[in-house]
């Protein structure tokens, strides 16, 4: 059927296909293939495609009141906030309901500022959070900014060097040396832009679309110190890294570490319906509720999605993050086996049911091909396209130098096996 919708992240390398059906993990296009989707389409899907507990209380939230105004109050609302606020870490007490993550970033960068009464946000390079002009702003990927630095006023945005081990830029011999090297470069970017004029520093806990890459220990802890010293608050961006996708509600719980702030989206709702937001410590609850609140979205907090939240946290505590945190040495045992047979795999990196796998020249010890600074093709998603067409959609990187495996929570052994088994059969045909 010809379509009049213009797809998103459209690459005419890889021609989207079109979804009719799906249960679990597996979902199928409009030919009856099926497919076992490793991205989780992007990467939110985390209570599968088929929990009927989501979609029967959103049809009940529709048939009693479809929508209430985001100015006002709503029992789903509520009750959403009150549970979120409940598995977040225990400083963080309130929520402001957006829409999408972008929007979600947005919000906290607006709240940051008028708390802070400073212009500055702290971000990493090798970050992604949004695609609106002003969480485009926010990311550290180039190419999403393109558009955002050549037409857009948005300012106020600095950048700082991510705790990367492999085709990072320091040089340490053990993990503990990294996290110290990278934590001492944000130092010196937060004295060199000047303490005073930095509001927050939003960062993912684990990395998502940028590449899966958790911190080496003790990264976040100096982190969370350095931030208090120079009074900047620390934002954790857990639109892909929460609910469940790393074996917790959120991904900064396995850093032992407590932010000023979360935001999320994705994996709220498992997908089912748009929502994202803010969840923010007492004391910014407090000034936003002495002070107010002078901007909203018409669809934020809709009750339809909050009633879809609800029902979303019944069914992680019905047993899929006990699977997620089983099945995660088993992708990771299955991936790094592919990453010592392989020599064109330069890394595997990852926690939870988030991982990614790096393809590097072993000759030359870099990546084969970077989109942001080479022309031609790219083995990275030829290697993606050999994989759907045998079945499995996996995610890629930005930039696209790397594999992303994120399947639902609901996903099996066998699943996991079958993947990575595609995944090698994938990387014999191109390389």
């Amino acid at each position: 059927m010809d379509s009049h919708s213009i797809p998103h992240w459209y690459s005419p390398d890889s021609p989207p296909i079109s979804l009719v059906d799906a249960e679990d993990a597996t979902v199928y296009d409009e030919d009856g293939n099926a497919y076992l989707d490793f991205m989780a389409q992007l990467y939110c899907v985390n209570a599968g495609h088929s929990d009927q507990r989501i979609v029967d209380a959103m049809t009940a939230q529709a048939s009693d009141v479809p929508y209430v105004s985001s100015a006002l109050g709503n029992d789903s609302r509520d009750e959403l906030a009150t549970l979120l606020a409940d598995r977040a870490p225990d400083n963080l007490t309130d929520v402001f309901f957006s829409v999408t993550g972008s929007e979600a970033n947005e919000s906290a960068m607006q709240i940051a500022r008028a708390y802070q009464d400073a212009p500055k946000i702290l971000t990493r390079w090798r970050s992604y959070h949004g695609s609106t002009y002003g969480a485009s702003a926010l990311t550290g990927d180039p190419q999403t900014r393109a558009e955002v630095e050549r037409y857009s006023a948005v300012t106020g945005h600095t950048k700082f060097l991510p705790p990367l081990d492999f085709g990072g830029p320091f040089n340490a011999d053990t993990p503990e040396e990294l996290a110290e090297q990278a934590a001492d470069h944000l130092e010196w970017v937060i004295k060199n832009e000047g303490p005073d004029s930095i509001a927050a520093l939003i960062t993912e806990p684990i990395a998502g679309t940028s590449g899966a890459y958790p911190a080496p220990p003790g990264y976040f802890e100096r982190v969370r110190e350095i931030c208090d010293e120079y009074d900047i608050l620390l934002v954790s961006d857990e639109v892909i890294a929460g609910f469940g996708r790393c074996g917790e509600w959120f991904g900064i719980q396995t850093e032992n570490v407590q932010p000023d702030m979360i935001t999320f989206a994705k994996g709220v709702t498992s997908a089912y319906v748009p929502l994202g937001g803010v969840i923010t410590s007492s004391e910014i609850a407090e000034f936003l509720d002495e002070e107010g609140m002078p901007v909203g979205q018409t669809f934020a907090g809709h009750p339809v999605a909050c009633a879809a939240g609800v029902a979303a946290v019944e069914s992680y505590e019905d047993g899929l993050f006990e699977n997620a945190r089983d099945l995660a040495p088993v992708m990771e045992d299955a991936l790094r086996g592919v990453e010592a047979d392989y020599d064109v795999v330069g890394d595997v990196h990852g926690r939870g049911l988030l991982w990614g796998v790096e393809f590097a020249d072993p000759e030359a010890g870099e990546h084969f091909f970077d989109p942001r600074v080479d022309e031609g093709e790219n083995p990275v998603g030829a290697v993606r396209n050999e994989a759907k067409k045998r079945g499995i959609i996996f995610g890629s990187a930005r930039p696209d130098v790397q594999l992303v495996l994120s399947p639902p929570l609901c996903v099996t052994e066998a699943e996991i096996h079958e993947a990575v088994s595609v995944l090698r059969e994938s990387i014999e045909a191109v390389f």
